[in-house]
């Protein structure tokens, strides 16, 4: 057997997958769904349901108006097939949310939203500007221009993107003959930009037939903001969207932004255009004045106006409903203040001129007043959250007490565009807190305390034993006290993971919350923590087949950054390698070296005492991101040349690890 034969074992060492957020997040999407055994609504949860019926104004139906108006054409159920004739988007299985009250296992404010949100198909927004809602999780606008089409947001999946332009070319007279012009990214969210090979071709873009305009920092940002915590951040959005529960009453009904996502893949198509201020831009005879928006719901995003038609179109700066200052998938923090001085911003400059606002979700705000108001309404929440959360800290307040404390002003609280289905209060608040102190609160009992297992080891003990702590949750629970029962069994699963009653207890008060709950993704999490303690994690899926532009655009660079962060430190003790790297297509050389446990690489460096060094294209870089190949593969093909000790660039590639996909989140590792 020659020397080197063993590391060319698949399984002695694999490239990590290098799939980051979304494509990760449907590895778990395509696990097998876990059995589903819920409990109906508690006589604590129907009294909680009640209580929000007499809260709120439900009296007002102008939504459903709002969100019916301009309806021209939908597909039936809302479904899309795949080319095997799979399903990759249906609204059919939440046909159970309709016009009837909510069941006592829903928060009735969130099935509004719910029932709101399965309003879907073609609208005409004005005469040459139109909208396909709840095809996917956001809107797909087209604009007709004097030859074309010009595509805002093509959704998530080419799938769905191009199922939603056949229902307008269907549908509009003289829509089939129009070829798409322009395609305009809002900003970075998958589901804004990854349809867009549904709608336009790379012979489209060779030819100059296409530009797609998109906000400063666009490629950076999409590519990314997922990669270094993905498998984290992957795992997390299962449960801020609910991915694998079933649809239904006891279990998800909707995610506040949309229904959910599309089991389909994704695409991406670079920019041809860059805009970087508040500018006028020509588009197929359409004039569209930007407002920029970095920084605010995303890293890169801008909002503009149509001053022909009367439109502004405040992409996902605005939506009808409280957004994310902080996701619970896992996110920076963004800046609630900038975000509501922007959104002051468009208010003053196109207020007076705005006749209708559409975003890139939700439905459109109708009239000048109304738009005035729905603006002023969002820009005043965000800053109430930031300046009173700030001003409460700055009184001592933790963020528990804060989010304990803070309630929304009786003018705002009553406003539909200002409840929490997607974003709330309580963890909003404690975001602020985050942005500004840190994890952090300053009592020093907190500066190092016992690890998750062992501190909910000694508190059970202290509390006299698992046994008796269960015993008395129960009654707790029966009280309806559901966060003090989840919150102690939470400790009492750590402690002793196998204690089947304890899971039990817990999974029955998480869904009591998630029942209670009027954000969708907190009712998601909930419910799947539910899930998950009666049933485990999810087994390990495969991804449906990823369109290969998402790992193929990401920068050389970024491949490090995602190694350096998969280096298993304890096996990477005492060694010291430096490879250098040369790609001969693209003219790239890195310097990459792993000493103290720790990778780090320069960029046009190569180091004179290299261990060794790898010839290849960013091509064959490819092949092995996107799965198509791998290191060994490419390595006894000779498309991968190793100058050096060969040797060595195996002992590195063995310390890079391949993180668990389903780790568990509601019980410890």
């Amino acid at each position: 057997m020659n020397s080197n034969q063993k590391y060319f074992s698949p399984t002695c060492f694999r490239l990590p997958s290098l799939q980051f957020f979304w494509v990760s997040f449907f590895i778990l999407m395509a696990s097998s769904q876990l059995a589903a055994n819920p409990k109906p609504a508690e006589p604590a949860t129907i009294q909680a349901q009640q209580a929000v019926l007499t809260s709120l104004p439900f009296h007002d139906r102008r939504s459903y108006d709002d969100a019916r108006r301009g309806f021209i054409a939908a597909l039936p159920n809302g479904t899309v097939l795949d080319a095997q004739g799979n399903t990759a988007w249906s609204l059919e299985p939440f046909a159970f949310i309709n016009e009837s009250d909510a069941p006592p296992s829903v928060n009735p404010s969130l099935w509004r939203q719910a029932q709101l949100n399965n309003i879907h198909g073609l609208f005409e927004v004005v005469e040459g500007i139109y909208q396909i809602r709840g095809m996917d999780l956001g809107n797909m606008t087209i604009i007709e221009g004097d030859t074309g089409l010009i595509i805002i947001d093509p959704l998530y999946s080419p799938l769905t993107s191009n199922a939603a332009l056949t229902l307008y070319r269907t549908h509009r007279a003289g829509g089939a003959a129009k070829p798409v012009v322009a395609v305009l990214y809002s900003h970075t969210h998958t589901d804004h930009f990854g349809g867009v090979r549904g709608v336009v071709s790379d012979a489209d873009i060779a030819a100059d037939r296409v530009r797609i305009i998109a906000p400063e920092g666009f490629m950076a940002h999409a590519i990314a903001e997922n990669v270094i915590a993905g498998n984290a951040m992957a795992r997390r959005a299962n449960y801020q969207f609910g991915t694998l529960l079933p649809r239904g009453a006891l279990a998800h009904v909707d995610s506040g932004l949309g229904k959910g996502l599309p089991r389909a893949p994704v695409s991406l198509i670079p920019p041809t255009e860059i805009v970087s201020s508040n500018a006028t831009l020509m588009v197929d005879g359409v004039e569209i004045e930007f407002h920029m928006a970095n920084g605010t719901e995303a890293d890169s995003e801008f909002m503009f106006f149509l001053p022909q038609f009367g439109v502004l179109n405040t992409a996902e700066v605005t939506s009808q409903q409280m957004h994310n200052v902080y996701t619970i998938r896992g996110a920076s923090v963004r800046d609630a203040a900038l975000w509501s001085r922007r959104i002051d911003e468009v208010l003053e400059r196109f207020g007076e001129r705005t006749d209708i606002l559409i975003a890139q979700h939700h439905w459109p705000v109708w009239t000048k007043e109304d738009t005035r108001h729905f603006l002023e309404v969002q820009r005043d929440m965000y800053k109430f959250i930031h300046d009173q959360s700030v001003r409460l800290l700055n009184l001592g307040y933790l963020p528990g007490d804060i989010a304990e404390t803070l309630q929304m002003p009786s003018t705002l609280d009553q406003e539909w565009a200002a409840r929490g289905y997607y974003g709330t209060l309580r963890h909003n608040s404690r975001a602020i807190y985050q942005r500004y102190m840190g994890w952090y609160d300053a009592n020093p009992a907190n500066l190092n305390p016992l690890p998750p297992r062992e501190h909910a080891r000694k508190t059970i003990e202290y509390m006299g034993g698992v046994e008796q702590v269960v015993a008395r949750a129960r009654d707790d629970f029966s009280a309806g006290q559901y966060r003090w029962v989840a919150s102690v069994m939470r400790e009492a699963v750590y402690a002793y993971p196998e204690y089947q009653a304890a899971r039990e207890l817990g999974a029955d008060a998480l869904e009591q919350l998630g029942y209670q709950a009027e954000a969708g993704t907190w009712r998601g999490a909930y419910l799947l923590g539910a899930q998950e303690l009666r049933n485990g994690p999810p087994s390990s899926g495969t991804a449906p087949a990823m369109r290969a532009d998402l790992l193929q655009a990401l920068e050389t660079g970024m491949f490090f950054d995602l190694i350096s962060v998969r280096i298993n430190g304890p096996a990477a003790d005492g060694k010291h390698i430096v490879l250098n790297w040369r790609f001969t297509d693209t003219l790239e050389n890195y310097r990459v070296t792993l000493k103290n446990a720790a990778l780090t690489w320069l960029p046009e460096v190569q180091a004179a005492n290299a261990d060794a060094t790898i010839v290849l294209t960013r091509a064959t870089l490819n092949s092995t991101l996107t799965g198509a190949s791998n290191f060994p593969a490419e390595i006894a093909s000779g498309a991968i040349q190793i100058q050096g000790a060969a040797a060595r660039f195996i002992e590195f590639l063995q310390l890079i690890e391949e993180p668990q996909a389903n780790f568990p989140v509601v019980e410890p590792r």
